[in-house]
């Protein structure tokens, strides 16, 4: 055992390692945006895992980089959560623990090298894992698909592409791929073929998806304004300030104009005379007003945020109720269990209420929108079934004014990229606090983003399309394949073991000529 090696006998030192391994994903995402680094930031984790005397310890460090991985991609909500962050680090770290174990088992191998062939599963087998992670934790009650590592090649063109044809899965299951070959190449140089033919595999796979996937056919352009006031503390202020900027928009020419998330936040129906407001700069500027409620309903029980739209003759009906909330921020799981989070964080006093379906809105001069607020835009399905209903562009209304100064603004506004890709509609993220972003329908920026130290209007061309990606056609086929991977390998190790514990078959004893059982060894 090498000297590195026996410092890492001890198992709080070796999980020291394993936290820090698994974080260094986390710098190929906004801010730091080395997208480049998601391609090898998984080689130091995937080596330590194969290094493990045992399975157990492999489970153990694919847990501790799960938590690092975790903590580190949502660092930013420490200070409304407290520690109450790493308790939920820990539990979805465990996710990695079995991928942990595949790691060791296909990477490791009988003497430390492993077979060309079980290289080549590895190649299949380990990103298909992921994906299964990653399908886990995108659920909402999970914390939703924030921090997927596909999302951190937002401004690669052609994983953008990528996108168009398989979703932020498809991305993903190509840099986990590249990450296992070239830990193959670095750590198990006797394997190192299949290792060369995955990574050529995988360039001919993008190159397939840049030459052969359907470009958006685009035609017409519309003007969109979006309007971020910035940090403007008490709703009365901020609405003051909302309306003094949209009135600047008036001769523009605007098609529609966008506020942030919780842009207002009274119900309009309790507040007529701040609807009859919104209707007039509705009227003086020409164009229909998309802004987000963020308040008790008069007409139900509960909060609610919901995306209203307000023409020229006030509220014209349309309305979108959130329907993906944020656990702890808008309303807390088994709050008979976990309620203590108010007590050591900012978690939500009061669960809100959600929508139950989406909403597609004409907002006149012929054009058709789908909006989502906050975080729903992190999840692919929502724009994709959106773009089957028939919106020309995507919404996405926002605020990240409890975590300004951190990285969860860019990391936001990124998102719209690959949604804007995915669709092949394009999108608007509009905040109150920045970072407001506008993208084409493949995925490219749009004009140039309204940071966070901005208190401004600002009007986009935005540039339409029609036809279909072949994601809105077949979904997440990615995600499907991969399970169906890691349900044939199961299946292999199930009836292999099986064949093994089988008794061996009764043979009856040989005969002598005498008629008498033969006796060995006479």
């Amino acid at each position: 055992m090498n000297l590195f090696g026996h410092w890492l006998a001890s198992p709080w030192r070796r999980s020291t390692v394993a936290v820090l391994a698994g974080a260094l994903p986390v710098l190929a995402f906004p801010a730091p945006s080395l997208w480049w680094f998601a391609y090898v930031a998984l080689v130091p984790w995937i080596a330590l895992i194969r290094s493990a005397p045992t399975a157990k310890r492999a489970a153990y460090d694919g847990w501790a980089g799960g938590f690092g991985f975790m903590v580190g991609m949502h660092h930013w909500l420490l200070p409304s959560l407290s520690v109450f962050i790493f308790v939920i680090g820990a539990l979805l770290g465990a996710l990695w623990a079995p991928w942990g174990a595949l790691v060791r088992h296909f990477l490791a191998g009988t003497a430390g090298t492993p077979s060309r062939g079980r290289i080549a599963a590895a190649l299949a087998v380990l990103p298909s894992g992921w994906l299964g992670i990653e399908l886990v934790r995108s659920w909402q009650g999970l914390g939703g698909p924030w921090g997927v590592l596909g999302s951190s090649q937002w401004e690669v063109e052609p994983a953008l592409r990528l996108a168009s044809v398989g979703g932020v899965g498809l991305i993903s299951f190509l840099i986990v791929a590249v990450n296992v070959a070239v830990a193959v190449l670095v750590t198990v140089r006797e394997s190192r073929v299949p290792a060369v033919a995955g990574l050529v595999a995988g360039a001919a796979v993008t190159s397939a998806a840049w030459m052969w996937s359907p470009r958006p056919d685009t035609g017409g352009s519309t003007r969109i304004a979006v309007v971020q006031p910035g940090v403007i503390d008490g709703p009365d202020r901020r609405f003051a300030r909302e309306e003094q900027l949209t009135r600047d928009l008036a001769g523009q020419h605007v098609d529609l104009i966008v506020w942030g998330e919780s842009s207002v936040g009274f119900d309009l129906g309790d507040r007529p005379d701040l609807a009859k407001r919104i209707a007039a700069l509705s009227a003086e500027t020409d164009a229909d007003i998309l802004v987000n409620v963020d308040a008790r309903r008069s007409d139900k029980p509960g909060i609610y945020k919901s995306s209203v739209l307000v023409g020229p003759d006030g509220l014209t009906g349309d309305r979108y109720d959130k329907m993906r909330l944020v656990p702890f921020g808008e309303y807390i799981p088994a709050r008979s269990l976990l309620g203590w989070a108010t007590s050591v964080g900012k978690a939500a006093a009061e669960n809100r209420r959600h929508g139950s379906e989406q909403v597609v809105m004409n907002v006149g001069h012929g054009l058709k929108v789908g909006p989502m607020v906050c975080f729903e835009s992190a999840f692919p399905d929502m724009s994709r079934h959106l773009a089957e209903d028939g919106a020309q562009l995507l919404i996405a209304q926002s605020a990240t004014s409890s975590f300004q100064n951190s990285w969860a603004p860019e990391q936001h506004a990124s998102l719209a990229a690959l949604r804007a890709a995915e669709s092949g509609r394009p999108m608007v993220h509009s905040t109150l606090t920045g970072v407001s972003a506008v993208y084409d329908a493949s995925g490219q920026r749009v004009g140039q983003w309204v940071g966070t130290d901005a208190s401004t209007s600002r009007v986009y061309d935005v540039p339409l399309a029609t036809g279909t990606t072949p994601y809105v056609r077949f979904g997440d086929w990615p995600v499907h394949a991969a399970l169906l991977v890691l349900a044939v390998w199961c299946t292999g190790r199930l009836g292999r073991r099986f064949r093994r514990s089988a008794p061996e078959p009764l043979v009856p004893p040989a005969r002598t000529a005498h008629g008498s059982p033969a006796r060995p060894g006479r």
